[in-house]
């Protein structure tokens, strides 16, 4: 039996996640509270070997009890792993403003849109811990349904390095394991004919390659990895996230992950990600 616990904030992307493992062959089941994913896991062994379960703050008391439930599963041979959607707090209340719709602790704390929010990422901490997290803040629903379609092909015996562009000026990751910033090398985007281009395509790439600090700075950074990747691995991590700013996300940051990833695609469980590829504001 494979088991996928979906968790994390309102408003980040849960029912995303959950249909894009159903596409992928998954049987989900929304909303189930804590104490019922061993009968319920029961009641479809025969029909499914791979479940998919969203479980968040809406399960009420029940979810403090999730890590404990996900250690009994695991030591009766379950495989389980979880993954844990979270956005910063402007995103996620924009995105309830959008919806019109109130918030699941709304009713505890009505009409605080903020507190609700931080008060559900505090019962979720733990489960944050445990997860394999994902900042949504920016992220397209296509652009989630790919990074966990890339995510189920991870062998969780090893760590995968998820190298993930971003643009400073719409904040830094909220799940980055490490922050590189690129902003010193030289920007394509004051050249009017590479503005509308990112940092995967030749023009770009080759502003970029004659630049001898660019090269320079990856392999700085290629270099700290191989250096501490061992270390991170000791400590137990299925996953490392390594984010690589720029000012807007769409040149020099995507062309570093894009080499980064060429680099230890070989030999490493390789992620990219580009969050903010397409945001033109």
């Amino acid at each position: 039996m494979q088991l996928i616990l979906v968790s994390g904030l309102s408003g980040s992307g849960k029912s995303v996640a959950l249909n894009a493992l159903e596409d992928a062959g998954y049987f989900a089941v929304d909303n189930l509270p804590a104490s019922l994913i061993g009968a319920l896991i029961d009641s479809v062994k025969d029909r499914s070997d791979k479940v998919a379960i969203s479980i968040d703050a809406r399960a009420g008391e029940t979810v403090a009890t999730l890590p404990d439930a996900i250690e009994r599963l695991a030591a009766s041979g379950i495989d389980c792993r979880v993954i844990f959607l979270e956005a910063t707090v402007e995103a996620l209340a924009r995105r309830f403003s959008e919806t019109r719709r109130p918030h699941p602790l709304a009713d505890r704390m009505p009409g605080n849109m903020i507190a609700c929010i931080n008060e559900e990422r505090r019962m979720l901490a733990d489960i944050a811990e445990i997860g394999y997290r994902m900042d949504t803040s920016e992220v397209s629903p296509n652009a989630l349904r790919g990074w966990i379609k890339d995510w189920l092909k991870v062998d969780r015996n090893r760590i995968a390095l998820a190298f993930q562009s971003f643009g400073f000026k719409h904040g830094i990751p909220i799940d980055a394991d490490l922050v590189f910033d690129v902003r010193f090398l030289p920007n394509p985007f004051y050249d009017p004919l590479l503005r509308p281009l990112t940092g995967k395509d030749m023009q770009v790439k080759a502003f970029l390659e004659a630049d001898l600090n660019v090269a320079h700075l990856i392999d700085d950074i290629s270099s700290f990895l191989i250096r501490w990747l061992p270390s991170f691995t000791l400590d137990n991590r299925t996953a490392l996230t390594i984010a690589i700013g720029c000012t807007g996300g769409q040149h020099r940051s995507v062309y570093v992950v894009e080499e980064l990833a060429h680099r230890f695609g070989p030999d490493q469980q390789v992620l990219i990600r580009h969050r903010d590829l397409f945001i033109t504001n």
